[in-house]
C-alpha cells in the first residue's frame, strides 16, 4: 500500500503551536524565521543551586484562554496545560468546531513525558516524616501525612492525562492512546495517528505531545545523565552540531496537529498543510557500537523513505533532533550517513532546539511543526549559534540567513538518549 493512494493518504490540516518562541503558530514561526531564541536565564524559580541557570521558558501563557473548563485546571499540571492548549489552537486552526464531525470518527493519540509534583503539593504531608538514623520513618504517615495529600493528585502526574483531557475538550470519541518514548513520542504517536485513519477507525486525529522540563526537580535529575549547557550568554548556550557545544537548554512547550483523511478533507474545504507520506521507527538495541552510530535513527528513516516509496534524492530538508550535545550530535550525523549516504552532505539541515531547547516528548511536536510551517511559506529557518564546523558532523547545516525552498518533501526525526528514534517524511500540497 502506498501513499498515492487517495483513499488512504492522511494529510494535515490543524496546526497549534505552545513555544518558548510563541504561542500560536503566527507568533512561533515569526520568532522563528526572525531567528529569534526563547532560551534566557531562568525565572520560574530560584536557580542559584542549579548546576544549569538557562532555560527556554513559555511566557505570558493563560490556560483559560484555550481550555473551556476552568474546574479541570486543578488537576493539570504545567505540561498537560500546554498541551490541551496546543490541541484547541489546532481544532480551531482546522475549522473543526463541536458537533462539525461525527465524536465516533475523531480520535487522539498524544506523546507526552515525565511529569513531577512540584514541592509545594507535597511539602504538608512531608513534614510528617520522620528522619532517623536508619533513614525515613513512616511511623504515623498513614494516620497524620497522607491526609495531607490531595484525592486528585495523582491526576496532574499520569502521562495519559494530555490524551485524555483533549479527548474530554473536544468530545472525541474514537481511539485513544498515549506514546510515552521520550523525544521520539511526538512522531510515535504521529505514526499511531496515521494507522487510525488508514485502517478507517478514524477520519480525523487530534495528535500532539507535551512536556516541561522547567521543575527544580527535573533540571537536578537532568544533570545526572545529560549535558546542560552552563554558559552565562544565554544567546548562544544551545548550538547544535557545532564544535564549540557544551550541552543543551531545558524548556518546555506543546504542538498539535489534525491528521485527516485525504477525502475527508477535501470534502469539507479543508486547508491542507502537508500530507504525511511515512513515518518510521527503530533502536540501537544493547550494542554501544550502534548507539554511537545511531543505527536506530538509520533504520528509522530508512523505514520512513521506503514506506513514502521515496529516495534520499527527494529530500528537500531535514529537521534535526539536533540536542546540541557532543555525544548526541555525533551520533545523530552518523545515522544520517548510513541512511542517506552520499547526499548525506548536501542535504540542507536546520536543527529548532536551537531556539527553545530540549523538552523531551514536546520537542518533537514543536520541531514538525518548524517544518510543517517552514513549507508552507518557503523558508527554512536557520539554526542558531552554528559558527564552526564540527569535522565530526559533515552536514549542511543552514546558518547565517533562512534559506528559500522549492523542494516540498521533509524529513523530521527525533531520537531518545536510550537509542528510541523516529523519522517522519511529509510532503507539502
Amino acid at each position: 500500500m502506498t501513499a498515492s493512494s487517495d483513499s488512504h493518504r492522511v494529510v494535515v490540516t490543524g496546526v497549534g503551536v505552545v513555544s518558548p518562541i510563541g504561542i500560536g503558530q503566527e507568533s512561533f514561526w515569526q520568532n522563528l524565521i526572525a531567528g529569534r531564541s526563547g532560551i534566557d536565564l531562568l525565572t520560574a524559580f530560584p536557580s542559584g543551586g542549579l548546576p544549569s541557570k538557562l532555560a527556554a521558558e513559555v511566557h505570558d501563557f493563560d490556560p483559560l484562554e484555550h481550555i473551556y473548563n476552568r474546574k479541570f485546571l486543578k488537576v493539570m499540571s504545567r505540561d498537560i496545560q500546554l498541551g490541551v492548549a496546543s490541541a484547541s489552537m489546532a481544532m480551531k486552526d482546522a475549522a473543526l468546531p463541536h458537533g462539525s464531525i461525527d465524536p465516533e470518527r475523531l480520535g487522539v493519540e498524544f506523546g507526552a513525558g515525565h511529569m513531577s509534583a512540584t514541592p509545594e503539593e507535597l511539602a504538608d504531608a512531608s513534614r510528617h516524616l520522620q528522619q532517623t538514623a536508619d533513614g525515613v520513618s513512616f511511623e504515623g504517615w498513614a494516620e497524620e501525612g497522607l491526609g495531607q495529600i490531595a484525592p486528585l493528585w495523582l491526576l496532574k502526574q499520569l502521562p495519559n492525562m494530555p490524551a485524555c483531557h483533549v479527548a474530554i475538550e473536544h468530545d472525541a470519541r474514537g481511539p485513544n492512546n498515549t506514546i510515552t518514548s521520550c523525544e521520539s513520542s511526538a512522531l510515535l504517536a504521529l505514526a499511531e495517528g496515521m494507522r487510525a485513519i488508514e485502517r478507517g477507525a478514524a477520519d480525523a486525529m487530534i495528535v500532539g505531545a507535551c512536556s516541561s522540563y522547567i521543575h527544580p526537580l527535573e533540571i537536578a535529575r537532568l544533570n545526572l545523565y545529560e549535558n546542560l549547557a552552563r554558559g552565562d550568554d544565554p544567546r548562544f548556550a544551545c548550538r547544535p552540531f557545532d564544535r564549540d557545544r557544551n550541552g543543551t537548554v531545558v524548556g518546555e512547550g506543546a504542538a498539535s496537529f489534525v491528521l485527516e483523511r485525504y477525502e475527508h478533507a477535501i470534502s469539507r474545504g479543508a486547508p491542507i498543510y502537508c500530507e504525511i507520506l511515512g513515518v518510521g521507527a527503530g533502536c540501537d538495541g544493547s550494542d554501544p557500537a550502534n548507539r554511537s552510530s545511531g543505527l536506530g535513527l538509520a533504520r528509522s528513516i530508512e523505514a520512513a523513505l521506503k514506506r513514502s516509496d521515496l529516495t534520499p534524492r527527494d529530500l528537500g530538508h531535514i529537521n534535526a533532533h539536533g540536542k546540541g550535545t557532543l555525544k548526541d550530535d555525533i551520533a545523530e550525523s552518523r545515522a544520517y550517513h548510513r541512511a542517506l549516504g552520499a547526499l548525506a552532505d548536501s542535504i540542507p539541515v536546520t536543527a529548532l532546539k536551537s531556539y527553545f531547547g530540549h523538552f523531551d516528548a514536546g520537542a518533537g511536536a514543536v520541531e514538525l511543526a518548524g517544518s510543517l510551517l517552514a513549507m508552507r511559506h518557503g523558508q527554512l529557518p536557520v539554526t542558531l549559534n552554528y559558527r564552526n564546523p564540527d569535522p565530526l558532523c559533515r552536514l549542511n547545516i543552514i546558518h547565517d540567513e533562512p534559506l528559500k525552498i522549492s523542494n516540498g518533501i521533509a524529513l523530521s526525526v527525533n531520537r531518545t538518549r536510550m537509542g528510541q528514534s523516529a523519522a517522519a517524511v511529509i510532503r507539502a500540497i
